[in-house]
């Protein structure tokens, strides 16, 4: 069995670099935190229990993306300014950003029932 300490020591992250044309280069993407998804994900629950879909791509974005030591790029003050990108760049980050972290469609279904 895995003790405490085992656990916290498992280095249990992972990245993948994504091609971003439309910005002229590549981008990596990590694995979020259990804290950061869970922030993510309240900030996609409306103020109704609804999704609030409104710049997701770039929140998801915002709460994924990594420089070289695997510290995040934007925060949440960055959002607006990163949802005004290029809607195809965005797209292809969020997709792998999704498949990465396990954010599948249903996902974010069941966000909006709860």
């Amino acid at each position: 069995m895995l003790s405490k300490q085992d656990i916290l020591n498992a280095e249990d992250t992972k990245t993948t670099v994504v091609d971003v044309p439309e910005w002229g280069g590549q981008v990596t993407i990590g694995t979020m935190t259990g804290f950061a998804r869970d922030q993510f994900e309240a900030a996609i629950i409306g103020k109704n229990g609804g999704v609030n879909a409104t710049n997701v791509r770039a929140k998801l974005a915002a709460s994924t993306l990594q420089d070289e030591k695997g510290n995040l790029l934007f925060t949440e003050k960055d959002v607006a300014a990163l949802g005004k990108k290029s809607a195809a760049a965005l797209d292809r980050i969020f997709e792998a950003a999704q498949k990465l972290n396990r954010i599948s469609n249903d996902d974010v279904e069941e966000l909006a029932k709860n």
